[in-house]
C-alpha cells in the first residue's frame, strides 16, 4: 500500500493549492465583473444604437474634446443642461454633459438636403466632459440644433437651441 500512502500525500498537498487557485479565480472573476459593467452613460448606448439603425440618421460616439469652438448654447429646458457647440467650417459638433443623471448627452443636427436628415453626436464620457463629432453636411438647406438625451429607445428629450443655413 505504499502507492496509496503516496497518493494520499500528493492529494493532501494539493488541497491548499486548490484553495489558493479558487481564491485567485474568484478574485479575477470579481474584477472582471466590476470592470465589465457599463457606466450609466454607456448603458444608454442601446437606445442610441436603436435610433442609429435608420438609414436617415448618421450617428457618432464623440471623442473626448478639450478645446471647444463654434457657436454654443445650453439646453436647460430638458433638465440635463446639455451644451452643444457647432463649428461650421469643418462640420464639427461638440456636446457637454451637464448633468450627472446616468444619461449620455446628445447633440442633434437635423435638416438640410440629401438622404441623411439627422446627425446625432453622443457624449459617452459622463458628467462634466466634452465630446467632439465630425460630420459632413451640405451647406444648403436649413439645419436645426437640439441638445438633450435619450429618455428611451424612441424619444430624445431635447430642446431646440437654434437653426442655421448656408454653413
Amino acid at each position: 500500500m505504499p502507492f496509496l500512502r503516496n497518493l494520499t500525500t500528493v492529494l493532501t498537498g494539493l488541497a491548499p493549492a486548490r484553495r489558493a487557485a479558487s481564491a485567485v479565480l474568484a478574485l479575477v472573476t470579481a474584477v472582471a465583473v466590476v470592470f465589465a459593467a457599463p457606466a450609466p452613460a454607456m448603458a444608454q448606448g442601446d437606445d442610441f444604437a436603436n435610433v442609429c439603425a435608420s438609414p436617415y440618421v448618421s450617428c457618432r460616439n464623440g471623442v473626448e474634446a478639450g478645446l471647444v469652438e463654434g457657436q454654443c448654447m445650453t439646453a436647460n429646458g430638458t433638465g440635463n443642461y446639455t451644451q452643444v457647440c457647432v463649428r461650421y467650417d469643418g462640420d464639427y459638433v461638440y456636446v457637454r454633459d451637464g448633468q450627472a443623471d446616468g444619461h449620455a448627452a446628445i447633440g442633434e443636427i437635423a435638416g438640410g438636403d440629401g438622404n441623411i436628415i439627422t446627425r446625432l453626436c453622443r457624449n459617452p464620457f459622463g458628467y462634466g466632459t466634452w465630446a467632439k463629432c465630425n460630420f459632413d453636411w451640405t451647406e444648403s438647406g436649413t439645419k436645426f440644433v437640439t441638445g438633450g438625451y435619450f429618455e428611451n429607445r424612441n424619444q430624445l428629450a431635447g430642446q431646440l437651441l437654434w437653426q442655421f443655413s448656408g454653413n
